[in-house]
């Protein structure tokens, strides 16, 4: 499989923790089932980090977080994705007071598929690296960009590149939503 922007993104599903309050009073409410499917007709940013219990990890979590009202507002649901299973997650946002109330899903990839899909996984480690996926709401791929375990993402970047996409125009270099476009 080659995953190109500009194709349908790959599929996924699986076991996700949500809500915020629901993970310290009723551990069975914070598990739901997700799917690629359940996103269409919106745009989605679906991002795979390597592990629960790291160091780089909880700033990228957090700042998506402080961002999502922004995505929000922008028609664009946001999903994590790592390796560990919904246990490990619900585990790390229960005992992290900066990931308790997240205000969007962590999907776990215990099999490993989603991240295989998306050409993601680090097979000699068994989890995955920074992949950054925009999806539209046809469920196109276009945007992905992979960066390594090392090295935290911008999302402020992420939501210029989503805005330039929204716009469907033709956006120069260093391009902000508001500023002229090239057509």
């Amino acid at each position: 499989m080659s995953l190109l922007v500009g194709k349908p993104a790959p599929d996924f599903r699986g076991t996700a923790v949500i809500g915020g309050d629901a993970l310290s009073l009723n551990p069975d409410s914070a598990f739901k089932e997700i799917s690629l499917n359940d996103y269409r007709g919106q745009w989605l940013v679906l991002f795979f980090y390597p592990l629960d219990f790291t160091f780089v990890c909880p700033t990228e979590i957090e700042d998506f977080g402080r961002a999502y009202k922004t995505f929000k507002e922008m028609n664009c649901e946001v999903v994590a994705c790592s390796t560990d299973s919904h246990f490990s997650h619900l585990a790390w946002r229960s005992s992290h007071p900066g990931l308790r109330n997240l205000p969007f899903p962590m999907l776990a990839d215990f099999t490993r598929v989603t991240a295989r899909n998306y050409e993601v996984l680090k097979e000699e480690t068994g989890y995955a690296l920074r992949g950054t996926y925009i999806i539209n709401p046809e469920g196109e791929l276009v945007y992905s960009v992979v960066h390594p375990e090392s090295v935290g993402r911008n999302t402020q970047e992420i939501i210029r590149v989503l805005a330039a996409l929204q716009s469907g125009k033709l956006t120069p270099c260093n391009w902000n939503s508001g500023e002229d476009t090239l057509n």
